[in-house]
Formats: C-alpha cells, structure tokens, sequence
C-alpha cells in the first residue's frame, strides 16, 4: 500500500525533528531559547510589579497634596509670633578701613 502525501510528510518531519534534537548547535539555539522565555516571563513579573509600585505612588502623592493644602488653609495653634524684632549687629568693613 502506498504512502499518501501526507503521512510522507508527517515520517519526514519525524526525521528532521530527530536528528535535529541530536544536533549539538540546535540542541544549543533549543536551550537558549528557553533561556530566554524564562527571562522575558521574569521581566515581565517585574514590570507587573513596577506598574503597582506606581500606582501607590499616585496615591500617595495625591494624599500628601491634600494634606498639604490643608495644612495651608488652617492657621496654626502650636505657632507663636514674637514680638520683638532680633537686632543683628554685624560690623561692616568699608575700604577705608583696611
């Protein structure tokens, strides 16, 4: 009985996958390839996680602004203004008296 085309085929691609996987350069590029998937799924976990660290910055941010603009807006009790105005007297050297 005669082979059709496609089982042809099919014994074919069995055959190149064989001496493929015995093939020490393909066995090398098969390897790094997983390397790399790895990789880019770590990566990618990472960025995942940076994403959220933004987010809580954003919310962060805009807490601290509307702490600061009330703390703006209210006058402080704890605060006390003095009165008396601190006298500095600080000798200034003219070019006379060099």
């Amino acid at each position: 009985m005669a082979k059709s085309p496609l089982d042809r085929l099919a014994s074919l691609g069995e055959e190149v996958l064989g001496k493929a996987s015995q093939n020490p350069a393909a066995h090398k590029l098969l390897h790094g390839a997983m390397q790399l998937k790895d990789r880019v799924d770590d990566l990618s976990k990472r960025v995942r996680g940076l994403e959220q660290m933004e987010k809580r910055l954003n919310q962060i941010e805009k807490r601290l602004a509307k702490l600061e603009s009330a703390s703006r807006t209210k006058p402080r009790a704890s605060s006390k203004k003095t009165t008396a105005a601190r006298k500095t007297t600080a000798a200034k050297k003219t070019s006379s008296q060099t």
